[in-house]
């Protein structure tokens, strides 16, 4: 789909969207919605295949979708997102709903995103339906370990494939590619479990500690605004002649 979404300054851009059933066989179709500038149709076809095949292998009554609109959300205001967001939503109402498919949060989109779409849906309705999303703020009906999932589901196949390997979760090595929802979440519960997490990327930039990064610190560095390649930087100028008192149990990058 292409629709118009109007911009802070009174202008008006058009934007491309897409929604993507493969299979209801199973049940409603379930899977997130992207937001990213290089987002494709080929790509949303994929994601979508994946969902269905990764529904049935768990045996959940869900068939896949996917969806996604062509756009960086770092390039719109708060206003113009959610205007984007509702807009998109009232474009796949013909799709989406509790019996019908299922969308999530994904690439760049969050609660709040999945909130306004509920909102929106809901309007059209004339109640409140929030069984036509997941991954909702906990305030109105999502669910408390959401947030976490999947990178917890990153953790605990790392853990039984170590057990399957007879390896020890504390002698293997753990480098991680993106540091957002999943990223983050892993790297952090990965580490908690024992693994020694050396290296970590995102669109900023990459670091690297063979004797391990301290991921809480990392954590609170990101919650401060900062980038990894900011705190790669901030690790350098600490002198290793001036070593904490108490250094931690998984090293300083």
């Amino acid at each position: 789909m292409r629709f118009p979404v109007q911009m802070d300054d009174g202008g008006v851009r058009m934007f491309e969207g897409y929604r993507v059933q493969h299979n209801t066989t199973r049940g409603p179709a379930k899977g997130g919605i992207r937001f990213h500038p290089e987002c494709s149709l080929e790509e949303v076809k994929a994601l979508a295949m994946w969902m269905t095949w990764k529904c049935a292998l768990a045996n959940l009554p869900f068939g896949g979708a996917k969806g996604g609109v062509i756009v960086d959300p770092a390039e719109l205001s708060h206003r113009e997102l959610e205007r984007l967001t509702r807009r998109f939503a009232s474009e796949i109402t013909v799709l989406i709903g509790p019996e019908s498919d299922i969308p999530a949060p994904d690439v760049n989109t969050s609660a709040e995103i999945m909130a306004w779409i509920m909102d929106t849906l809901s309007m059209e309705a004339g109640h409140s339906v929030p069984a036509v999303v997941t991954g909702k703020p906990l305030d109105i009906g999502g669910s408390e370990g959401r947030p976490r999932a999947t990178g917890r589901g990153v953790t605990i196949v790392a853990l039984e494939a170590c057990r399957h390997l007879g390896r020890d979760p504390a002698t293997t090595t753990v480098a991680i590619q993106g540091f957002g929802n999943v990223g983050s979440v892993s790297a952090l519960l990965m580490h908690e479990a024992g693994f020694r997490v050396c290296a970590v990327s995102d669109v900023t930039g990459g670091i690297h500690a063979p004797q391990g990064l301290d991921v809480h610190a990392l954590l609170e560095h990101r919650r401060a605004g900062g980038t990894l390649a900011s705190f790669g930087r901030v690790e350098e100028v600490r002198s290793p002649r001036s070593p904490p008192a108490t250094p931690p149990a998984s090293g300083r990058g």
